[in-house]
Formats: C-alpha cells, structure tokens, sequence
C-alpha cells in the first residue's frame, strides 16, 4: 500500500515538475512521497560521494517550486518569518529569541533590516535557537504560509516538521562559518514575501537602513 501511495506521489512529483502546474487532488501524496524518498536521496547520494548539504539544497528548491505552483495566498497577519538566532552578531547582548522587539535597531546584523521588512509588509517575525523553539512559535501564531531563514540541515528539518503548511526557505549566509555571524538575501526574503502576499511594495537593504 505504502508503495503504490509513493509511487503516486512520484507521478504527481514528475508531472508538477514538468508542467509547472499543480495537481490538488495528489498534493497531500506528492508531499508524503517527498518527504519519505528524501532520506533515502540523502542516504544513496552520501554512498556515491555527494555532499548531503547539496542533496538538502536540492530539497529546499524543490520544496519552493512545489509550493509556488500551489499558488499560495495570504494576508499579512497569516505569514511568519522565522529567522535563525545566528543572524544575530555574535557580541550582541540583547535577549531577542523570546520577543525580536528587544532588537537594538543598530544595524550591526541583518536583524534590523528583516524588521523593517516585517514591519513594513505587516508580518509578523521570531527569531529561533532551533527546531524546538521554532515548532512553538509555530504553533501559537497558527500561520498560513511561512518564509524561513536558515542552513541546508535546518531548512530541510524544518519543512518536514511543518508539512503541509506551505514554507518557502532562504538559505542563510556564513562568510564566517555556520552559526557565526550569518547573512541573508533580503530580495529573497521579499520574493517570497511577495508571493504569499502578492504585494509590490519592496524594501531593499538600503531603503530600510532609512526607515529605521
């Protein structure tokens, strides 16, 4: 049984791939086959020498062309930015995991700039220590769409914890390594904005260091 639902979902997979089209009545059974036969990607690529984070790459934008021909709509009150505690600059003192408002704005981090950008489209953002944190704050906003930063590991955790729940990822940055001082693409993070919302306002880096 488990068998014919994947090979299904694998049908579903190829057709929406192919003819960037969804198909509602298989997407339930595209994202279970999805999930299922990644770790078996992961498992087969690592055999052959394939670098997992790569393999997880590939799932993370599979996952937002997925999500993409599903057409997902939004209000702002309904989406989520869930950002990685490790944009934050690692001297930085302040508590802002439990509440981002307690962000000194002084742009030493990418944090500010995400701000304005959620302050702007009228979303709401947290800042998470990871999947445990992330899952809680998930499950008291209740969103309808999601828009989330981090690395390969913890993007690919992340979406298969929240599945069904569309969620397009954007990979972080680490010019200094993981976990230190990270970075973001904010024209990613309002691509996707945008495509929940389906808004044309648009804050780049520069115009929301003049918004502060």
């Amino acid at each position: 049984m488990l068998l014919a639902v994947v090979s299904i979902g694998v049908l579903g997979l190829i057709l929406t791939l192919w003819r960037a089209k969804a198909y509602p009545n298989l997407q339930n059974t595209v994202l279970l086959a999805t999930n299922i036969l990644f770790p078996v990607a992961l498992g087969l690529g690592q055999m052959i020498g394939i670098d997992k984070d790569r393999i997880k790459h590939s799932f993370v934008e599979v996952n937002n062309y997925l999500v993409k021909v599903r057409d997902v709509l939004a209000k702002p009150a309904q989406v989520l930015i869930l950002a990685p505690h490790c944009l934050q600059h690692v001297d930085c003192q302040r508590k802002i995991t439990m509440d981002v408002r307690n962000c000194a704005r002084c742009g030493r981090c990418p944090i500010d700039d995400l701000l304005v950008i959620a302050e702007n489209y009228g979303v709401s953002m947290v800042v998470v220590t990871g999947g445990t944190l992330a899952r809680k704050f998930v499950s008291q906003a209740k969103p309808r769409a999601i828009v989330a930063i981090a690395c390969e590991r913890d993007l690919t955790s992340g979406i298969q914890d929240t599945n069904p729940l569309p969620v397009l990822g954007v990979l972080n940055i680490r010019p200094e390594g993981p976990c230190f001082n990270t970075g973001v693409n904010l024209a990613k993070v309002e691509d996707s904005l945008r495509f929940f919302l389906r808004s044309d306002i648009k804050v780049t880096r520069g115009q929301a260091a003049g918004l502060q």
